[in-house]
């Protein structure tokens, strides 16, 4: 599908609602910002080793700007990479937040909101993975278990998609994927003992 007026458009304002920096919000009158403590991601998971109550805030906001683009802009008769474009503009603006200096969380939350809108099924599938994957890394000690449940889960929501829509889905969600590991390679360190 050619590029055209419109779809860029939508990559702007799919940018420009994926910045909003829910987790710096959701810290509002705490007296401590998000990015000053724990791992310094303005995240969910860093959000939570503050306040479970604020996490939820974090966690509804970025999904919540993940899927609300692509349902407001993208719908099955359009080429799938309309959805998949609008969804990199999501991620893209929450990585790189004009907010907070370009800088930004780590797109998992942000990236299962715009699949979910996508490919809700499978989507909802990948999150059951995730959660499964989390809980087994806390039970065993795992180090940087939400970098391992977050990453692994793009992996197996990636097979699916294969399986399922075949190409050009796949490409799109190795991008993702691809884009995503490249934002935890500081984590990917750590989990290889760097």
């Amino acid at each position: 599908m050619p590029i055209d007026t419109s779809t860029l458009l939508f990559f702007l304002a799919s940018f420009l609602i994926g910045s909003i920096p829910f987790s710096v919000i959701a810290m509002w009158r705490s007296g401590t910002d998000i990015r000053s403590i724990g791992s310094g991601n303005p995240g969910f998971n860093n959000v939570l080793r503050f306040s479970k109550k604020r996490a939820l805030i974090s966690l509804v906001g970025d999904v919540g700007k993940g899927f609300v683009p692509v349902w407001l802009l993208y719908s099955p008769d359009q080429f799938v990479n309309v959805g998949w474009l609008i969804s990199l503009g999501t991620v893209f603006g929450h990585c790189y937040s004009p907010w907070l200096k370009f800088r930004g969380g780590k797109g998992i939350a942000t990236s299962a909101g715009a699949m979910l809108a996508i490919y809700p099924a499978i989507a909802a599938g990948a999150i059951v993975f995730f959660v499964v994957v989390r809980v087994l890394g806390s039970v065993t000690k795992l180090n940087e278990r939400g970098a391992w449940a977050s990453l692994l889960t793009w992996v197996f929501f990636t097979v699916l998609i294969h399986f399922q829509h075949g190409m050009p889905d796949t490409k799109y969600a190795l991008l993702m994927t691809a884009f995503l590991v490249w934002c935890h390679k500081s984590n990917i360190g750590r989990m290889l003992g760097r």
